[in-house]
């Protein structure tokens, strides 16, 4: 398993972590104010400032912007990377909203398009820090007063969807296969999803593939023309294409890096 990497920010005034999936019970005891970004699907059970636990299926791209004296429990048997911002009271005073609960946000390509940016970065052997530290202060700006914290309806609309995907990552899924899981037309599907998760169904897929294929290479000393194949795409050079594209390497340099 990957450690968990992180840089500090603008003076340490601001700590980026970039969290793998793994299984997970954690506590956070509310001394930080802290932004995460899910950047997969993440199952299990949290309590938000109380001691009421429920079921929680969080979509990649969700902004949580948690404030100081906000006590938060999480629990998954899987995980899911995330990444996770803490930033010290000061610095949150100034530019973000004074409120005394969780703001969340969800089906934000903008969100998704960072978090992916920072996890490239954060992957890179000589980061840009520049660039890091930009980057990771576009989220300050993307935190909305007026979004409060609520269990969000979009999972459980697309669970079946998702819940394929995953299962059949490995195999070609067509636009029509998955519309009839979610029980409308392709165009009302592709609409409805992209809008709910920031990702049209071919990018959320690829990602899913990604990630698939990520483990492999972390857990495995399978060959890389083996693991494309067994993680859903055409060939060893398609493989190749989406970790430049997404993580700014190559497989072959992944593999080096882990």
């Amino acid at each position: 398993m990957p450690s968990v990497l992180s840089q500090a920010l603008l003076g340490g005034r601001l700590c980026v972590q970039l969290l793998p999936r793994s299984a997970y019970s954690a506590r956070d005891p509310a001394q930080w104010q802290t932004l995460g970004v899910t950047l997969e699907r993440q199952q299990g059970v949290h309590a938000i400032d109380s001691d009421h636990r429920i079921d929680f299926d969080t979509l990649p791209g969700v902004l949580a912007y948690t404030p100081i004296g906000v006590e938060v429990f999480s629990e998954s048997a899987t995980g899911g990377e995330y990444l996770l911002m803490r930033l010290d009271e000061a610095f949150a005073g100034e530019h973000l909203p004074a409120v005394d609960h969780r703001l969340q946000t969800s089906g934000n390509r903008q969100v998704l398009d960072q978090a992916r940016q920072v996890r490239r970065l954060l992957l890179s052997l000589q980061p840009d820090m520049l660039a890091l530290e930009q980057c990771a202060l576009g989220f300050v700006g993307l935190v909305q007063p007026n979004s409060e914290y609520r269990q969000q309806a979009q999972p459980k609309v697309f669970a079946r969807v998702l819940d394929q995907i995953s299962e059949q990552f490995h195999q070609p899924l067509t636009l029509a296969q998955l519309a009839a899981t979610y029980g409308h037309n392709e165009l009302r599907f592709l609409r409805d999803f992209t809008r709910a998760i920031g990702l049209t169904p071919h990018a959320y897929l690829v990602e899913v593939r990604l990630q698939a294929a990520r483990r492999m290479i972390e857990h495995t000393d399978l060959p890389l023309a083996s693991i494309a194949l067994d993680a859903g795409f055409a060939h060893q050079s398609h493989m190749g294409s989406a970790f430049r594209k997404y993580l700014g390497m190559t497989p072959s340099h992944y593999r080096s890096r882990f």
